[in-house]
């Protein structure tokens, strides 16, 4: 993934959290979703991807620092976070909608990614050299 891809990622994602936000909030999807008890998963899905994409933002702006080491590790941030995104959320609208029960089991593994998403940030901040001390 590169520093264009996870800007444009960041875009993608941002946007459509807001569209899914809107979307889950108002209109027909509110109702089927509060007639299925799941306004509160969906809710939670759009939290996490928007929370996320900022921080692919964040990272993909990072990604513009000097320090190989450091660099190296935030793309795999970056890398971390859009898989996180797509199963965790992904998998939590998809089973808000009705979708199928199997994607269940994928959903922790995209708050896995999510999490090694964070530790790969932890460690470019505490590598050696790897940012300016300033």
């Amino acid at each position: 993934m590169s520093y264009r891809f996870s800007i444009l990622s960041a875009g993608v994602f941002g946007l459509t959290g807001v569209a899914l936000g809107a979307l889950g909030a108002h209109g027909p999807l509110r109702v089927f979703l509060d007639q299925q008890g799941t306004h509160a998963s969906w809710e939670t899905a759009v939290h996490y991807q928007l929370i996320h994409a900022l921080a692919l933002l964040g990272g993909a702006i990072w990604l513009q620092l000097d320090q190989a080491q450091a660099r190296t590790r935030l793309l795999w941030a970056t890398r971390w976070w859009t898989l996180g995104i797509i199963f965790f959320s992904g998998s939590i609208y998809t089973l808000a909608v009705g979708g199928p029960k199997f994607l269940g089991p994928i959903t922790p593994l995209g708050g896995i990614a999510l999490m090694l998403g964070w530790c790969c940030v932890i460690a470019a901040a505490a590598g050696p050299r790897s940012l300016p001390r300033n």
